[in-house]
């Protein structure tokens, strides 16, 4: 089993920043990537970033260079660091992992979903 709790979110201006961590528990070792995506009111929800097993990171062309995928593996932590932030950035974010169970195979857990509010 794997669960995850997002948290940071907020009350932003446009142009400031917020840090999102995405914390893991249970098998964390079986973790072979970790996705951010956020849901705005009345659209669809949209993949934002990717971090792998490996290291490897990916974003969408919305957030490149604004937004930054890492993780610190001591604390089994993703972050999301968000810059530079724009009022159509407002959503909730949410982090997804794939991961191998023993009993089930590959399976996805999703967080709770932390909302972040970035204001004109």
């Amino acid at each position: 089993q794997v669960q995850l709790v997002e948290s940071g979110g907020g009350l932003v201006q446009a142009g400031g920043s917020l840090r999102l961590s995405c914390a893991a528990s249970g098998s964390t070792f079986s973790i072979n990537y970790i996705n951010w995506y956020r849901q705005a009111p009345g659209k669809q929800r949209e993949l934002v970033a990717v971090i792998s097993r490996g290291g490897s990171t990916n974003y969408a062309d919305s957030v490149k260079g604004r937004f930054t995928i890492s993780r610190d593996n001591a604390k089994n932590t993703v972050y999301l660091q968000m810059n530079s932030l724009k009022p159509e950035d407002t959503a909730v974010y949410y982090c997804n992992a794939g991961y191998d169970s023993d009993s089930l195979g590959r399976l996805e857990v999703w967080g709770q979903g932390t909302l972040v509010t970035v204001s004109s």
